[in-house]
């Protein structure tokens, strides 16, 4: 889907609704309208989408040959090489199959964080609106939910194809960061609520105390397939700060005075790569995808160069 062929929705909704043609310029539109969102341990729908699947069917798009078989559909012989060869052969066919695709985001106050274009809840809400319009454009099923975050309980479709684009991204224009976070729990009724596996991208921070892994488990237990996309601050990643301080929780208001220097600042980014390769292990050694990101860099080249280099989408 072009900009040029849907004018009422799609990549050029995307672009009016940010209004900010740096975003989505013309070059960035045709790269995502080649893209296709993929799911390599997932099963797929009954109703024939847009999509190419590597699986072998019944559609008109052709695959590849194999030797006859006894039982094979005579009318899938393919009579010139049995007159070169004098063997028999049968055309096979890529068989176009829909995939459920699952948007949820992080709506929490901790998402609430950075400035302009480096705010991970914008930066969130701009993956969450290209994955969803290459989803719609590629005639996928596609759900969007709002953990945490205004209004409560935010959510879109399940919708198909790419008309319902505009109305998606208009969704997305209400929403806010708003309340705590407790993503296991939500990933948890969202995995005992969705009835048919499909492709799952959370797009959060998951500051949760409590921390994710229950809940990303449930969903694989569901036959998702699950892809994290791990959205942080460029300060929270790589703070330069120092002096006397007071730290503010955002969600829980707590407070905490420190004094910043060197030492302190070297523990800290200890931590967080400690935290980090245990998320990434986590993820890992189950079959999920994880991608990190920082919020400093273009959130379309994240969508282009490392959501590719995952193999989700190409």
């Amino acid at each position: 889907m072009t900009a040029e062929k849907d004018p009422q929705g799609g990549f050029a909704a995307l672009g009016v609704f940010f209004g900010t043609p740096m975003i989505l310029d013309e070059p960035t539109l045709r790269k995502l309208n080649a893209l296709t969102l993929i799911a390599n341990r997932v099963r797929a729908g009954r109703m024939r989408g847009d999509r190419r699947s590597s699986k072998r069917g019944t559609s008109i798009e052709f695959a590849d040959f194999r030797s006859y078989v006894p039982g094979d559909d005579l009318r899938r012989l393919d009579w010139n090489i049995y007159a070169r060869l004098d063997r028999p052969f049968v055309r096979l066919f890529e068989d176009e199959e829909d995939l459920a695709v699952y948007l949820l985001l992080d709506g929490s106050l901790s998402m609430d964080w950075g400035e302009g274009d480096e705010n991970k809840f914008a930066y969130g809400l701009r993956l969450a609106a290209a994955l969803g319009a290459i989803a719609l454009g590629g005639g996928d099923p596609c759900r969007f939910e709002l953990l945490a975050g205004e209004p409560a309980g935010a959510h879109f479709g399940p919708a198909r194809g790419g008309h319902q684009t505009l109305r998606y991204l208009q969704l997305l224009g209400t929403l806010s960061p708003a309340g705590e976070t407790a993503l296991a729990a939500a990933l948890t009724r969202f995995a005992l609520n969705r009835q048919r596996p499909g492709l799952v991208f959370l797009i959060s921070d998951l500051l949760d105390p409590a921390g994710v892994q229950n809940g990303l488990t449930h969903l694989l237990g569901r036959g998702h397939q699950v892809v994290v996309l791990h959205t942080l601050a460029p300060d929270e990643l790589d703070p330069h700060l120092s002096g006397d301080l007071k730290l503010i929780d955002r969600e829980y208001g707590s407070t905490q005075e420190v004094t910043l220097d060197p030492v302190v600042l070297g523990g800290y980014r200890r931590q967080l790569k400690t935290w980090l390769d245990e998320l990434e292990g986590f993820c890992r050694a189950r079959g999920i995808g994880y991608v990190r990101t920082s919020t400093g860099s273009p959130w379309d080249r994240f969508i282009l160069r490392e959501l590719r280099a995952e193999g989700v989408v190409k």
